[in-house]
This record gives C-alpha cells, sequence and structure tokens, in this order.
C-alpha cells in the first residue's frame, strides 16, 4: 500500500512538472511599429567620429585630467546637432553636467535620456589603431568611447536634431542629461537629478546605459535578446586589515597577518552570499526562459523545485548567470610587508563586491564577519553604495522602450534584467520608478571584450541603429 502512495506521488510530481513546461511557452513581446526610420546616416557616424576626437578622459586624481578637451567637446556641439541648439534650453551644472530641454506640448511627464561623454585612460601603445583618430576601417569605427558612451550621446542628439528639423513636437518635455564624470562616479549625475528634485520634476521615464542586444547569454537560448536593466547591484569595496608587532621573518609566529588574510579569504569563497531570485532576475527567468529548450525550461517553469539546480550551477561555476542571482565578492587587492624578509606589521585585502538587491551594505558587511569569524580581521567599508530600487515594468516608460528595441532590433526576445555593473541612473531612484538601462546597440561578443579594453571598436550599422532607436522612442514621447 505504501509502495502504491509513493509511486502515486511521483507520478503527480511528474505530471505537474511536464504539464507546468508543457505550458511554459513564450510571452507576448512588445507591440511594434512597423514604419521604416529614415536618417542621415552619414552625419550619425560623422557626430561619433567628432566626439571620439575628444580625449575625454577622466581619472579620480582630477589634476591628470586635461580640461581643454572635455571643453573642445562641448564647443563642438552646436555645429554637430545645431537644431538642438536652436528649440532646446542648454544649461551647465556643475561637474561637467550638460542638461538640455526639449519642451514639449504638455508640461510633466516628462522623459529623460542619459549618456556621459567621459571616456576610461588607455594605453594606446596596446591598441591596433590609435585610440582617439575614430578610423574606419572594414566597416568598423575604432576608438575609446565608441561604445561607452559616446555611441548613444551622439544617438540622442542626433535624434532629437532630426527630428527637430522635421518640426516634430514631443508630446512632453524631454531632457538629455549628460555626465562628465561617470567613469570616477563624479557628481555630474547626482547634480541633475538634484535639479530635478529642487524642481519637482518627477520623470515618467529614464534612460541611461545598461543592457543591449546580445546572443547566446541565456541556456539554450539562440534568439538574440534584448535586455533592458530595470536595476543595478549596489557595490562595496571592502578591506580585510589584519595588524601584528612585525618582526624577522625567520622567527615568525604560527600565523602572519597574510595567512591569517589569506584564511579568510578562503572562508569567504568557499561560503557564497545566498541566492535570492530578485524581481529584475525572476522576470528574465520567465521571459526568456520560455524560449530555452526543453531541459532549460523544464527547470525554469519549476523554480519551486529546481531552483536548487541553479544554486548550484552559481555555486560551482560563478560568471554571469551567478552574479544575476546572489552577491558577489571579487578580492582584487593584497598588501603586506615593504620586505621580504619582514612580517608585516599591518597587512591588508580589498574585495570588489556587487550587492544583490536583497541584501545591503550593512547586512552584507556583516555575513562577512560571520563568515571570517576572526576577531584579528578587521572588516570596512572603503567605498559603498546601496542596490538601485527595482524600476516598474507594468507602466508606459517600460512599454516605450520595449517596443523601440523590438522595432529597431526585429526578432529580438525583450526582457528586464538586472544590471550586474554600475552606472549613472542608480541616483534617479530617488524621484523616479520608472529608471531603465538599455545600450542602444546590438553587441557581438567581441564588442563586449572591448569595453574599457583594448582596442574598443564599433560595427557602423551598429552605430547607426543606435540613432534609429532614439528616433523612434523621442517619437513616442
Amino acid at each position: 500500500m505504501i509502495g502504491y502512495l509513493i509511486w502515486g506521488i511521483i507520478a503527480l510530481f511528474l505530471a505537474v512538472v511536464l504539464i507546468r513546461t508543457a505550458a511554459f511557452n513564450p510571452k507576448h513581446q512588445p507591440e511594434t511599429a512597423h514604419e521604416t526610420v529614415s536618417f542621415n546616416k552619414n552625419a550619425v557616424i560623422h557626430g561619433l567620429a567628432e566626439l571620439v576626437k575628444c580625449k575625454t578622459i577622466s581619472y579620480s586624481d582630477h589634476a591628470l585630467e586635461d580640461d581643454a578637451e572635455f571643453e573642445k567637446l562641448i564647443a563642438k556641439l552646436p555645429s554637430l546637432y545645431p537644431d538642438v541648439f536652436r528649440v532646446c534650453e542648454f544649461q551647465r551644472l556643475p561637474d561637467r553636467a550638460l542638461l538640455f530641454k526639449w519642451p514639449g506640448k504638455i508640461a510633466g511627464d516628462p522623459a529623460v535620456m542619459m549618456a556621459h561623454y567621459d571616456v576610461v585612460p588607455v594605453n594606446e601603445e596596446n591598441w591596433e589603431k590609435p585610440p582617439f583618430d575614430a578610423i574606419i576601417e572594414d566597416g568598423v569605427m575604432w576608438g575609446r568611447g565608441t561604445l561607452d558612451t559616446k555611441v548613444t550621446f551622439n544617438g540622442i542628439l542626433f535624434a532629437a536634431n532630426h527630428l527637430i528639423a522635421q518640426d516634430f513636437l514631443p508630446e512632453h518635455d524631454v531632457y538629455f542629461a549628460f555626465s562628465g564624470g561617470e567613469e570616477v562616479n563624479g557628481k555630474g549625475a547626482p547634480n541633475i537629478v538634484s535639479w530635478f528634485e529642487e524642481k519637482g520634476i518627477t520623470p515618467a521615464l529614464v534612460l541611461d546605459e545598461g543592457g543591449a542586444v546580445v546572443e547566446n547569454v541565456f541556456p539554450g537560448v539562440k534568439k538574440p535578446c534584448g535586455l533592458i536593466g530595470i536595476a543595478e547591484k549596489g557595490m562595496i569595496n571592502a578591506q580585510f586589515r589584519c595588524t601584528s608587532a612585525g618582526g624577522h621573518a625567520s622567527a615568525p609566529k604560527a600565523h602572519t597577518p597574510v595567512g591569517i588574510l589569506a584564511d579568510a579569504c578562503v572562508k569567504v569563497e568557499g561560503h557564497p552570499f545566498k541566492m535570492h531570485l530578485t524581481k529584475p532576475v525572476a522576470e528574465m527567468f520567465n521571459t526568456l526562459g520560455r524560449h530555452s529548450t526543453f531541459a532549460y525550461r523544464l527547470i525554469f517553469a519549476n523554480l519551486w523545485c529546481f531552483g536548487w539546480v541553479l544554486d548550484l550551477m552559481g555555486r560551482t561555476s560563478g560568471g554571469e548567470m551567478n552574479a544575476l542571482m546572489r552577491t558577489t565578492v571579487a578580492f582584487t587587492q593584497m598588501e603586506g610587508s615593504s620586505a621580504r624578509n619582514v612580517i608585516p606589521p599591518e597587512a591588508k585585502m580589498v574585495a570588489n563586491m556587487r550587492l544583490n538587491p536583497a541584501d545591503s551594505v550593512d547586512s552584507a558587511l556583516e555575513y562577512l564577519r560571520r563568515t571570517v569569524n576572526n576577531s584579528d580581521v578587521e572588516i570596512t567599508a572603503l567605498e559603498a553604495f546601496e542596490p538601485s530600487p527595482i524600476s516598474r515594468t507594468d507602466c508606459a516608460g517600460w512599454e516605450k522602450v520595449a517596443s523601440s528595441v523590438a522595432a529597431t532590433w526585429p526578432g529580438t526576445i525583450v526582457s528586464p534584467y538586472l544590471m550586474v555593473q554600475c552606472s549613472d541612473a542608480r541616483h534617479w531612484g530617488r524621484i523616479s520608478d520608472r529608471v531603465y538601462r538599455f545600450s542602444a546597440m546590438d553587441l557581438t561578443s567581441a564588442e563586449r571584450a572591448s569595453i574599457h579594453a583594448n582596442n574598443e571598436r564599433i560595427r557602423i550599422p551598429c552605430a547607426e541603429r543606435a540613432a534609429e532607436f532614439y528616433i523612434r522612442l523621442l517619437k513616442q514621447c
């Protein structure tokens, strides 16, 4: 009798799992406009090239920056986008923040389009092409900032210039908000948000860099995926510090500061943070998982019983999927004695942590302390900020962005996701719950790998589609 009961339970379990998997079909995708968008593609590429030629490199030590290069870029804008300057109100805010207002027919519920025009440093000798010459060969433009993010800076202003020349007027006000210090967590973007806050303006849509149209990034999915970030992880640079009396290395104690820190490192890496399927990741799994192979659909349709499989995969292999589901810890720096034969009086190491939205700065630091469980190791935050609020996907702002992605890249599966990097978009969470992160590009793996690296470059059609995306989006604002 008990045997029949057990087999009955197993049969019921299998039936539930298989029925849920069979019903786990692709969701309805955004409505798209089928109109063809025509524009001057040569002007798009010319504008991007002119921006790339400006060496707007930002450094944490501002003394290393060349202010003249930032001013050169700003001085080029009126000639590159004359109709924007003819119609839009333009002002400069502190810390290289640029703000344009394109007045619409109706006040209220404005849209904000963002980008940053500073770039990270380069090692020019390691580049195949000069990083600030915007050389175009074989349909590819080479240069620092072509992807991050002068392509969207140019796409936004070109699209607005194009529409203004056609006498288009948006229904609501549109703002273009640009930072000149995003790469060093500058104050430009926070200053712009404070300006909105002081004016009592609540955006109905904010769009910054983030996801893109990519392929082969989700298990079992062959179609291109248009990933729109609806939140981003927080960050802690956590310092682990241990002190000693020092001394000669010929007669060491059982455990030196470096050894104690090494043990702490092993403990933390051996005990990953708990997995949390937050809203951005759950919605991503629920959208993309439906397009996967049967085996993966079986898992994603039944996370109530197979969630442990994803947890195990993340714990053992790490990588992007793991980063979506938990707070990650990457040990990046360690220092000890300045001499090879001296026990250090102080040893330190730093871990760069990216916080899952279910965790906080305080809870993450407390987890580290419990895991290390050694009073000789002092754990503090050198820099930190909380995960961003999670934005809505049940509103017009989301639909506008999603439909513009689907129309610009037909056949793409549009999905929310959690951005594991940091962006200026996080500052807007204090005044709007409709903040989205999408870099208007279809990126190859080689292009993605070149961001912040040597030989950053972009295909010409990719840069053209960025402008097309913003034309489509602005026409809905």
